[in-house]
């Protein structure tokens, strides 16, 4: 790193002194006009006079000093030196003649001493920086680790450093009973060999981010006391071509030589794509990479003792080759956690975290649907710094209620200025979406209600609470659901006789859920148990620039009809719903603009009053 620094700093003084030199030479001249020579020359002002002429014959410049004027020299650029020599003739004036400069050698060579210094700066840095990475590394050869492009460079951990154990994983039950059969055989090959039973050669963990299919990899080397590799799929591929397969190659040599062993690759769907995607066709350095990686992991070569594990949330567009039998055997699928895991996940990061004794871990477990294991951490660590600033030494509930709403809806804006009519628009809003979870039995109670204005943009939120983790919807909780989208909206109608823009992501939502349950779930009576929507793979270029409907005009009218019958039946439903109920929307719309944001408790107690019809 030094020699690095004092590489680009002896550089940069280099530069500095010469534009300083070029700048102070460059200040003790001047070019004056005609008029300004004549004058001098008239007036005797010439001490001496030099006339240069230039490779373009007649053409010149002509350089005086005058007197009282010291080292300064004056410059007169003229177009013919003839002419300029009859008038210091004419005037007496002594001068002398410059020959005719032959700078064609400059021209031809200037430009490659550059290239070549330029050239050479380069060198110099590579050479110093491969320095620093040499020694980071503990030595080796400068020269071979410069050009060593296609070493791997993965991350080798040794047993005794690997601190994950399957404990360590909250959650994934069923997922570490299946990892537990690789450990068993890292351990004991033997016993699994004598019945003739092939380990798999690849594990694919697949899942949404977050979920911890790292960390199960982790866990796995830790449990089997053996080596463990992890590199990312990006780091195969680099924009020299074929540097992606040797590092593939690299990686299987030195996996052998610590056999048995465990290769993680994350992030696998960086390399691992479908081939005959890419502009560059087969000779594009990702699939050669990718075909590198085929034959490594069943080729003419078997790896003994080498399990890859690889990671990806994009399933979806891996190569089948890689998929097969042989290569990844098994695909274990590690979704987002329920209701008990994610009480496990969140016992797992308060462990270093002082709590409050109002904290219940259960409830926020309750609350969390649909929060992978990062999305808990990510809860608990805004708490925490939410804590820190308040000056608290624990962390309370209200922490954690605050930071549910940070990370789901980004941050109150308390301060923010609101006009009456806007709060009042929005309480009737917040009001009418409230109201129908509460009344609807399939989309759960309501969490809390609030006209605070969020981060996200919005102007107010109403948060609710599933009662527990579903797998599926129903056709009745996708209609209810589009009902409470528009609530709100009905609300507004209902009270002003006017709609605003505040409800146009409700009706994104709900025109979105209609449209699918007709083409892509068939729960439409009039059109069938059909799916007319394609896959939603990502387009590739070279493989469908062009993507044309499955149906026709005809279907397309059919399936626009269906989707607004649906929507007007919902909105209906909806708005009986609001009008058989409207005493309880105007004291819940009281409520919020006294309050600003209420609870469960206080919500639910609206409807316990005597004026409830």
């Amino acid at each position: 790193m030094k020699r690095s620094g004092g590489l680009f700093l002896y550089i940069a003084i280099i530069v500095i002194v010469f534009l300083l030199w070029f700048a102070t030479s460059a200040s003790h001249t001047s070019n004056v006009s005609m008029k300004r020579f004549r004058s001098d020359l008239k007036n005797d002002k010439i001490i001496s006079a030099e006339i240069k002429q230039n490779s373009e014959v007649p053409t010149g410049a002509v350089q005086y000093r005058v007197k009282g004027s010291g080292t300064e020299k004056y410059v007169l650029y003229v177009s013919n030196v003839n002419s300029i020599e009859k008038e210091l003739d004419k005037a007496g004036q002594l001068y002398s003649v410059s020959d005719v400069p032959n700078d064609g050698w400059v021209k031809i060579f200037l430009p490659l001493i550059i290239v070549v210094g330029v050239i050479f700066v380069l060198f110099m840095v590579m050479m110093s920086m491969q320095t620093r990475t040499m020694m980071q590394d503990g030595g080796g050869s400068g020269s071979s680790k410069m050009l060593d492009f296609g070493k791997s460079r993965a991350d080798m951990l040794m047993p005794e450093n690997i601190p994950f154990r399957f404990n360590d994983v909250a959650g994934l039950h069923e997922e570490k009973e299946q990892m537990r059969e690789v450990v068993d055989f890292l351990k004991n090959p033997d016993k699994y060999k004598k019945l003739g039973a092939r380990i798999p050669k690849g594990i694919l963990l697949v899942g949404p981010p977050g979920t911890g299919k790292t960390m199960l990899g982790k866990a796995i080397a830790g449990e089997a006391g053996v080596p463990f590799f992890s590199i990312s799929g990006s780091d195969f591929v680099e924009m020299f071509v074929g540097v992606g397969a040797a590092r593939v190659r690299d990686l299987f040599a030195e996996a052998k030589k610590k056999a048995p062993c465990i290769v993680f690759i994350d992030e696998i769907d960086a390399v691992a794509r479908k081939r005959g995607a890419g502009l560059g066709g087969s000779h594009d350095e990702r699939e050669q990479t990718l075909n590198q990686m085929l034959v490594e992991m069943d080729g003419f070569n078997e790896n003994q003792g080498i399990i890859v594990l690889a990671a990806t949330n994009r399933v979806d567009i891996l190569d089948p080759a890689i998929m097969r039998p042989g290569r990844f055997d098994r695909k274990v699928y590690v979704g987002k956690p329920d209701v008990r895991e994610r009480e496990e996940i969140l016992k797992v990061h308060v462990r270093n975290k002082p709590l409050g004794d109002d904290v219940d871990l259960a409830q926020i477990a309750q609350t969390t649907s649909g929060f992978t294991g990062a999305d808990l951490e990510n809860l608990l660590n805004e708490a925490a710094i939410r804590s820190a600033e308040e000056n608290r030494l624990y962390i309370s509930m209200d922490d954690i209620k605050t930071a549910f709403v940070k990370v789901g809806l980004g941050t109150e804006k308390k301060t923010r200025v609101i006009s009456d009519r806007e709060k009042k628009i929005t309480a009737y809003h917040e009001s009418g979406h409230a109201i129908l979870f509460h009344l609807l039995p399939l989309v759960g109670p309501v969490y809390s209600v609030s006209i605070i204005p969020t981060g996200m943009g919005a102007a107010g939120y109403t948060m609710p609470l599933p009662d527990k983790d579903e797998m599926f919807m129903s056709r009745e909780q996708m209609l209810e659901d589009i009902q409470v989208s528009l609530g709100g909206r009905i609300a507004e109608e209902m009270i002003f006789h006017d709609v605003t823009t505040g409800a146009s992501n409700d009706l994104k939502k709900a025109t979105r859920l209609a449209r699918d349950m007709v083409t892509r779930y068939g729960m439409s009576e009039e059109i069938g148990a059909i799916c007319y929507e394609e896959d939603d793979e990502e387009v590739f270029l070279g493989k469908d620039l062009a993507r044309e409907r499955s149906y026709g005009e005809e279907t397309a009218r059919r399936i626009d009809a269906e989707v607004k019958k649906i929507m007007d039946m919902c909105y209906s439903k909806a708005e009986t719903i609001l009008k058989d109920n409207r005493d309880i929307l105007d004291a819940s719309a009281d409520l919020l603009l006294k309050k600003e944001k209420i609870g469960r408790d206080e919500f639910e107690a609206l409807f316990t009053r005597e004026t409830v019809g």
